[in-house]
């Protein structure tokens, strides 16, 4: 593959950072490489294979020369800058919310929908984290049995708030411990040796009490799939881990499907590893996710309270493959299929 000028628009962000290492890691062909982020980054650095990259502040003329920007910068600066990006000729893949449910714009995970992205118009959107590694196992039991029904419950790790959430989690702990006070200012309530089910932190709840992260993971999974009649809901929860979400998910399928079979499916699914040995007290643990691209499933088993659905317990990290893998996965099928 011929190399390509790239940029990485959130640069010193903590999801910004792991694409960073990322295109390093998986060895994209990077021709040259743009590091981007707000004023307040001016006059930073940061490696790329060994180099000190300087941090240009993002403006409108950013992306001359550009082929591809990863965006991680949050919504109002994709509003902003994506449009722009792509006048110049840039096709950007966005982590944010901003552009995720614009009918225009394909919403893709590459081990899901890939074909989406031949109808990209510049802008393509990267989805929510725990939806990510929700539909990566969804899609080989959609193919065989057709689901009718989701319900997820999700412990996800406080790096899906940033930087400052884990070093409010990590303060938190230490001053609990030493009998000291520290009053949470990230999170709505102590995080440390508790769970919060709220996400986000701030303006979560909508009309019908569910939160947004919750209403995200349930119409993402209706436009990646591909499938409007897959009824979803959600129950979204904020645990003392610092990386890897975790989710409980329920299935219920059109055609029924054993444990055994749900199993094989997976065990042959591209991005994901059965970790499923009850008796070994083998399954799916935030801490052994962590650095790795893949998304882990295990506690497979049949519903005893439905004829046709499963129960499993989905891992992923949340910074890899819920943001930065996930985003430069896509930029390796645009180039594999030529787009």
């Amino acid at each position: 593959m011929n190399g390509k000028a790239v940029a990485v628009c959130g640069a010193t962000g903590v999801v910004g950072r792991e694409m960073i290492r990322v295109l390093e890691d998986r060895n994209f062909p990077v021709r040259s490489i743009k590091l981007l982020a707000s004023e307040r980054s001016r006059g930073k650095t940061l490696k790329f294979k060994g180099e000190d990259i300087p941090v240009e502040v993002l403006t409108e003329d950013s992306f001359n020369g550009v082929e591809i920007a990863l965006f991680s910068a949050g919504g109002g600066t994709s509003k902003r800058f994506a449009p722009a990006a792509a006048a110049a000729g840039c096709v950007v893949i966005d982590n944010s919310s901003a552009w995720r449910m614009d009918p225009e714009v394909p919403l893709v995970v590459p081990e899901v929908n890939p074909h989406d992205l031949k109808w990209h118009k510049g802008i393509i959107a990267n989805p929510n984290c725990s939806t990510i590694q929700m539909v990566v196992v969804l899609k080989p039991l959609h193919d065989a049995a057709k689901i009718r029904r989701v319900v997820v419950s999700t412990y996800q790790a406080v790096s899906g708030a940033g930087s400052a959430a884990i070093n409010e989690l990590k303060e938190q702990t230490a001053a609990l411990i030493e009998g000291r006070e520290y009053p949470p200012s990230v999170f709505p309530h102590q995080i440390a040796f508790n769970v919060i089910p709220q996400i986000p932190q701030k303006d979560a709840f909508g009309e019908n009490g569910y939160t947004s992260e919750e209403m995200k993971m349930v119409n993402e999974t209706k436009k990646i799939m591909g499938d409007p009649s897959i009824m979803v809901t959600a129950t979204t929860v904020r645990v003392p881990v610092y990386i890897g979400h975790s989710e409980s998910v329920n299935v219920e399928t059109e055609k029924k499907l054993t444990a055994n079979q749900a199993r094989e499916l997976l065990r042959r699914a591209p991005g994901v590893i059965v970790q499923d040995d009850p008796s070994a007290q083998l399954y799916p643990l935030p801490v052994n996710a962590a650095g790795r691209y893949e998304t882990f499933v295990g506690r497979i088993r049949e519903d005893i309270s439905h004829p046709s659905a499963l129960d499993m317990w989905i891992v992923a990290d949340n910074l890899l493959k819920g943001a930065a893998s996930n985003a430069v996965q896509i930029a390796e099928e645009l180039l594999r299929m030529g787009l």
